[in-house]
């Protein structure tokens, strides 16, 4: 235990990397459908997997699973082979990638994109280990390579064919290449008020090629059907697994000496901090990993989840945030905006004779609740009750940019909170104080 404590933050979050894996892996095993996981596996490797997909139904749950294990031990072996130092960017890109492990993302629709970010590191002579985190990042487009692999630019399913594979090999090179600048840039649009920054790279690149590959051409992208049956879920498996794992982190948590007043000064910090691993310490954020775990649990039971594969995997993707500024107490004015826009609105719409599809369980506001969670920092520097407000206008465009992107932008809900920054943060400059101000005024300073 004491070389576990003495761990530095790159080592410690490999190994969490790796607990993570096991787990997944672990879980297949024990999953009863285990006698299907390598043909629900393969199934879920070549089947189209557009926003938004539920491997539950389409693999099953060992395969979903297995998935979900594979992708967090490749992204592992890649810092591992390249040398790289996980920090707490990587945090958020080794979660959030195994998170869409179970809608979205698969061990192969995930390597085009990452050899583009390795010919990037070629031709501009970087160090591999420091675009390890681009390479998980380029993912986030994983569906549009599965489309162009196996049915671009019909309906079908056709298979492997070598127009498909040329196709996804060059679209995933392009995309992949591109994508470091773009994700250096990011920060100065929202000014670091979305978590989820590679959102709005990967959101703009899919809009563009939604346009070029689809829309030019005269396709309907709304004619591809969507994937998996969401009423294919358990309550149980998703509930006994994430207790289990986020229960196992928590009690790490306290072996390797982490005290309350530990975690309660993260909570409390009137500071903005943005990496809780190297300013807490592993202990610390390792708690973090788990009671922010089961809060984020405990909201999908308490609005009545149906936890098919797609709300499983958000679990996690609301999660990826745990080292770089997220905690229960700068969440929850977030899901506030969303249980209360959803409430307004649906009493609203039938007054104005709409009909009311979003309620705070429906599938596309679970999801999007899940990455309005990179809203954070605005309730962090500002206060609760402006998280509050940037939660309301994320409930109210999340829908929406879908169809900018055709569904193949995973970062959807990311790519709307780059959004809802470049509205609501320059007024939030121009007309209100942060904490820190307000408290200077208070004290006549």
């Amino acid at each position: 235990m004491n070389k576990l404590k003495n761990l530095s933050e790159g080592s410690f979050l490999k190994l969490l990397f790796g607990f993570l894996s096991a787990c997944f892996l672990i879980a297949a095993v024990c999953m009863p459908d285990r006698g299907t996981m390598l043909s629900g596996f393969w199934k879920i490797l070549i089947t189209p997997c557009k926003v938004t997909t539920n491997y539950f139904s389409l693999g099953g749950y060992a395969a979903t699973f297995l998935n979900m294990g594979l992708v967090g031990l490749l992204s592992l072996l890649l810092f591992i082979v390249f040398k790289g130092t996980p920090n707490n960017a990587s945090t958020l890109a080794v979660i959030l990638t195994v998170g869409f492990g179970s809608w979205g993302i698969n061990v192969l629709n995930i390597l085009p994109t990452m050899l583009g970010v390795v010919v990037y590191g070629l031709v501009k002579k970087e160090k591999m280990g420091g675009l390890v985190n681009a390479m998980l990042f380029s993912t986030g487009i994983a569906p549009l390579i599965t489309e162009l692999l196996f049915r671009y630019p019909g309906v079908e399913v056709i298979g492997f064919n070598w127009l498909g594979l040329g196709l996804a090999l060059l679209v995933g090179l392009i995309i992949g290449f591109f994508l470091p600048a773009g994700l250096a840039h990011s920060p100065k649009v929202h000014k670091g008020f979305d978590l989820y920054s590679a959102a709005l790279p990967i959101g703009m690149t899919a809009f563009f090629l939604n346009a070029t590959l689809y829309k030019t051409m005269g396709l309907d992208v709304n004619a591809l059907p969507l994937l998996g049956d969401m009423s294919v879920a358990s309550p149980m498996i998703v509930n006994v697994f994430c207790c289990v794992v986020f229960g196992l982190c928590i009690v790490f948590a306290f072996l390797l000496g982490c005290k309350p007043k530990d975690y309660w000064k993260l909570l409390t910090d009137p500071e903005l901090v943005t990496n809780f691993s190297s300013t807490y310490g592993n202990a610390t954020f390792l708690m973090n990993v788990g009671v922010f775990g089961l809060f984020i649990l405990g909201y999908y039971n308490l609005i009545g989840a149906n936890f098919n594969g797609v709300t499983f995997g958000i679990i996690f993707c609301m999660l990826a945030t745990c080292n770089s500024g997220s905690h229960p107490g700068n969440v929850w004015p977030i899901m506030l905006g969303y249980a209360v826009a959803s409430v307004v609105f649906g009493w609203l719409s039938p007054l104005v004779g709409g009909k009311f599809a979003y309620q705070i369980n429906a599938q596309a506001i679970m999801v999007g609740l899940c990455y309005a969670n990179g809203l954070s920092p605005i309730a962090d520097k500002y206060g609760w009750r402006y998280g509050f407000i940037a939660a309301i206008m994320h409930y109210l465009l999340v829908t929406s940019v879908p169809t900018l992107h055709g569904g193949y932008c995973l970062y959807n809900g990311g790519f709307t909170a780059a959004l809802i920054c470049m509205i609501l943060v320059p007024e939030l400059e121009k007309f209100f104080k942060t904490k820190e101000e307000r408290k200077l005024v208070k004290a006549g300073k």
